[in-house]
């Protein structure tokens, strides 16, 4: 596999262990992902390499790495397996949970344990589905319902879950072994899309949540600087989506060179030296070009709204979210044109089960489905004619 990713920082290391683990990961990846299931050796393999304490401040016993940092690896990943990325970038989405809506008091014994036990966090915070109800029992909580697209909560250690106050109708969020009694992860993603993520269904029966799991300071969107975390929620999609397009990209051109055969009437002994295919291939690696400068910068911009803190003003986070949002657009605009087109410079051939070549158009298809990017491309109207910054939801 040929990594697209310009992997720059201070710790090339982590670009190297992202770069093998890709390699690994894509030998397996068309046959895993006829498979489905949980791609259980490929999680152990991120926890054994020391990635999944990225984002952990170092204070904390991690690497302290940045987000552009930390968006470059789920980038290189995506090139080779979009589903393990997936679930990888949003194990540092779940952890960034605990810093923007917890309590500073709740991050040491969670990003420590994490670091020395190796967890795998997994996702059960979906604000959409509002069938789970979370009623008072004492001085705890009881959780009961279900929670749709959970995504890699299967083989988690620890879920992020969120539920509905049955009193107040307000969102609850809270941290929670993903072992505890009360909790059923059920292996019923079927989607043609994504198919390792293990983004089914959760379901919670008399669920006990202490008032020490919840994270209420400031809680879900509480301050600006919490709003944050759909910023980085979407900033992860971006660098999926484009790790995929990159990935398509890359095989197109492996078979356009090693297998491809000249059109017969081209008068070219080769498809590299026919114009046409010369100007499709062009044309795919400028709109890429072009949605990776995007998304670099929306991680740079990123990283100074983070760095700010609590200092952050809502103009700063309304002109972040517009970065990112760009950067979405782009990377799904341009990666379904690419994921689509691969198959014009390759031909017929290349559309044979064998290669599993149709994995990339399935898995980007199904992630950019996400949330609808017409929002995002209103937001960005708005932001060019009105000067208005979104308004922040748990999707903008």
């Amino acid at each position: 596999m040929s990594c697209m990713t310009r992997f720059e920082s201070d710790h090339p290391e982590w670009g190297v262990i992202a770069e093998q683990l890709a390699q690994e990961f894509a030998k397996t990846a068309a046959a895993r992902d006829k498979a489905g299931g949980t791609p259980k050796h490929e999680r152990d393999r991120l926890r054994e390499s020391g990635l999944l304490a990225m984002s952990i401040p170092q204070e904390y016993g991690g690497h302290g790495a940045s987000w552009p940092e930390t968006m470059r690896v789920v980038r290189t990943i995506a090139q080779a397996d979009s589903s393990v990325a997936h679930v990888f970038g949003f194990h540092h989405l779940l952890l960034a949970t605990v810093r923007l809506f917890g309590s500073e008091w709740q991050l040491a014994p969670l990003f420590e344990e994490t670091v020395v036990r190796q967890w795998f966090w997994g996702n059960a915070l979906n604000p959409l589905d509002r069938r789970t109800v979370a009623k008072a029992d004492g001085d705890a909580w009881k959780l009961n319902g279900v929670k749709s697209f959970s995504s890699g909560a299967a083989d988690s250690d620890i879920l992020i879950v969120s539920a509905l106050n049955d009193e107040t109708g307000k969102l609850m969020v809270a941290v929670t072994p993903s072992d505890r009694a009360g909790i059923t992860i059920h292996h019923d993603w079927d989607n043609m899309g994504q198919r390792q993520t293990d983004s089914g269904t959760v379901e919670f029966r008399d669920l006990r949540v202490d008032a020490r799991d919840l994270l209420t300071t400031p809680g879900p969107l509480g301050s600006v600087f919490a709003s944050l975390r759909p910023c980085l929620a979407q900033l992860i999609l971006v660098n999926v989506f484009l790790g995929i397009a990159e990935g398509a990209f890359a095989e197109a051109k492996r078979y356009t060179q090693t297998r491809g055969k000249a059109w017969a009437t081209s008068g070219v002994a080769t498809p590299s030296d026919d114009p046409y295919i010369l100007r499709q291939y062009g044309e795919l690696w400028l709109a890429l070009e072009g949605a990776r400068l995007l998304a670099d910068r929306a991680a740079d911009i990123f990283q100074g709204a983070w760095d700010l803190g609590d200092g952050l003003t809502a103009q700063q986070r309304g002109e972040t979210s517009i970065a990112i949002a760009a950067a979405k657009v782009s990377a799904t605009k341009n990666g379904l044109d690419v994921v689509n087109r691969m198959f014009e410079v390759m031909g017929a051939s290349a559309t044979s089960a064998h290669w599993g070549f149709d994995r990339y158009w399935r898995n980007l298809r199904t992630h950019t489905l996400h949330d609808p990017v017409d929002y995002k491309i209103k937001e960005l109207g708005e932001w060019a004619l009105r000067d208005t910054i979104p308004t922040p939801t748990f999707y903008s």
